[in-house]
C-alpha cells in the first residue's frame, strides 16, 4: 500500500478525535471530559439478512452510531456502501453532534450505515434489506429518541420503506421518526436541494468575506450527485461559473464554463458527467488540484491529504462532504492562507431542511417550501456569522476550529449542566 493510499484509507474516527482534541486544548478540557465527548453513548451492530431473487439468504452487516444526546434526540442519515465501517460510522455521528450544535438544533448526533453494494441488489432485495434493517433498530429510534434520514446511497423511497416498517412493527403512527420522506408522507420539497441551497449560500458568504463576492467566480465541484448537481445550479444562479465536476468515473473540465444543465442530462443518459462532448477530460484527483477560485469537494472522505493539499490551487474550499479533509491537509492549506468551509457548517443545510421537515410533521403540516428554504438560508447565516465571529476572535485559527470552538461549547455547556462531565 502506498503512503496515499494508507492517508485514503485511514480511520475517520482517529481524524475527528484529533480535531476534537485541538478544540479540547483550546476550551481547556481535560482528558476525562474529551473522552466524554468522543465517545459515542450507543453503537448497535445488526445482522440484516435477506432472501436474494435466486433464494439464496444474503447477510450484511449494520450499524446505527448514537453519539451524544445532551442537545435533543440523535439525528443523521443511513448510507449503504460496500466499504461503511463501524468506526466510520461512528465518526459520522460525531460530526452530526457537532454540526446539530453548530446550526442551534435541538438534536444530537447519530449515523447509520449497512456495508452493502446497493448496485449489486434487485429493486425487491434492496427494500428487504430497508425493511429488515429497521426491524433490527426500531426499539432504539423514534420521533424523541433517533431520527434518521438519507445519506450515501439512500433516498426518499428507502425511507419510505423504513417508515412503513416502523409503523408495522412498533404500532406507531409517527412520520416524524424520520426525514427525508416524500412530499406525500410528510416530506417537504426543500428537502430534496435543501444541502446543495446550503452549500452554495455558504460559499456565497464566505465568498463575500474571502474573495470579494461570488459573481464570476470560477467553481470546481468533485461529487456530481444529489448534492454537487444542485450546489452547481445554485452556483450558477448566483453569478458563478462551474468549471470542472466529476463523479466517481472520472471528471470534465472546461475554463470557458459548462452547462449545468446539459451536465445533468448527460449524466442521467450516459451513467457519468465524464461523456460530456466538451472541455477535458480528468480524474478525480487531477480535478481536485486544478485552477479555481472555489473548490467543493461533495464526494467521499479523506480526498484531501497531506499528499495533494500542497498541490491545490483554489482559493476558498467549501466542504461538501463529510470529512473530504484530513487534519493534516487542514495544517497545510491554513498555513497557504486558503480558506476552508467546514463540512459541519457548509453541508448542514440537509440537517436543516430535515430539521424543518421533522417539526412540520409534528406540529400538523403547517409550513410551505418558500417558508421553510427562507428558515434553512436564515439558519445557515446566523451559523455563519457566528463561526465567522469566533474566528475572529480567535486570531490565528482557521474556519474549522472556529466552527468546531462554536458547536463543542454548546454541547460541553449542556453536559456540564445536566451533570455529565
Amino acid at each position: 500500500m502506498t503512503s496515499v493510499e494508507e492517508v485514503l484509507t485511514s480511520n475517520l474516527y482517529t481524524q475527528q478525535t484529533k480535531k476534537l482534541y485541538k478544540i479540547g486544548e483550546i476550551l481547556g478540557l481535560h482528558e476525562d471530559q474529551l473522552a466524554a465527548l468522543s465517545t459515542p453513548e450507543r453503537v448497535i451492530q445488526v445482522k440484516v439478512q435477506i432472501r436474494g431473487d435466486g433464494g439464496v439468504i444474503k447477510t450484511f452487516t449494520g450499524w446505527r452510531s448514537q453519539h451524544n444526546s445532551a442537545l435533543g434526540p440523535y439525528k443523521g442519515g443511513v448510507r449503504y456502501h460496500p466499504n461503511v465501517t463501524q468506526d466510520e460510522v461512528i465518526a459520522l455521528s460525531m460530526i452530526m453532534t457537532w454540526k446539530n450544535s453548530l446550526l442551534q438544533l435541538p438534536y444530537g448526533g447519530g449515523k447509520g450505515g449497512i456495508r452493502v453494494d446497493p448496485k449489486a441488489l434487485s429493486r425487491e432485495e434492496l427494500e428487504q434489506l430497508s425493511r429488515n434493517f429497521i426491524d433490527a433498530i426500531y426499539k432504539y429510534i423514534g420521533s424523541n429518541i433517533d431520527i434518521p434520514a438519507p445519506d450515501v446511497n439512500t433516498d426518499s423511497q428507502i425511507m419510505s420503506w423504513f417508515l412503513d416498517e416502523y409503523t408495522k412493527i412498533s404500532g406507531k403512527i409517527d412520520p416524524a421518526t424520520f426525514t427525508g420522506k416524500p412530499v406525500e408522507l410528510g416530506g417537504l420539497a426543500v428537502r430534496e436541494y435543501s444541502t446543495g441551497l446550503g452549500v452554495t449560500h455558504t460559499a456565497k458568504l464566505a465568498a463575500d468575506k474571502f474573495l470579494g463576492g461570488i459573481e464570476g467566480r470560477r467553481v470546481i465541484i468533485q461529487g456530481f450527485g444529489n448534492l454537487g448537481s444542485y450546489a452547481a445550479k445554485f452556483f450558477v444562479e448566483n453569478g458563478a461559473e462551474v468549471i470542472g465536476v466529476s463523479d466517481s468515473k472520472g471528471g470534465v473540465i472546461d475554463p470557458k464554463g459548462l452547462d449545468v444543465k446539459k451536465l445533468e442530462e448527460v449524466k442521467k443518459a450516459t451513467g457519468s458527467v465524464i461523456n460530456y462532448p466538451e472541455g477535458k477530460k480528468v480524474s478525480n484527483d487531477e480535478l481536485l488540484i486544478s485552477d479555481c477560485d472555489i473548490l467543493v469537494p461533495a464526494a467521499l472522505e479523506n480526498v484531501i491529504h497531506k499528499y495533494n493539499a500542497p498541490k491545490v490551487k483554489a482559493k476558498l474550499i467549501v466542504e461538501g462532504a463529510n470529512g473530504p479533509l484530513t487534519a493534516d491537509a487542514d495544517s497545510m492549506l491554513k498555513e497557504r492562507n486558503i480558506p476552508v468551509v467546514p463540512d459541519i457548517l457548509a453541508n448542514s443545510g440537509g440537517v436543516v431542511g430535515s430539521y424543518v421537515e421533522w417539526a412540520n410533521n409534528r406540529m400538523g403540516e403547517i409550513i410551505g417550501e418558500e417558508e421553510a428554504k427562507k428558515l434553512i438560508l436564515n439558519r445557515m447565516e446566523m451559523a455563519f456569522n457566528a463561526v465567522y465571529n469566533k474566528y475572529n476572535s480567535l486570531g490565528d485559527q482557521d474556519l474549522r476550529t472556529a466552527a468546531m470552538v462554536v458547536a463543542v461549547e454548546r454541547v460541553v455547556r449542556a453536559m456540564k449542566i445536566r451533570g455529565l462531565i
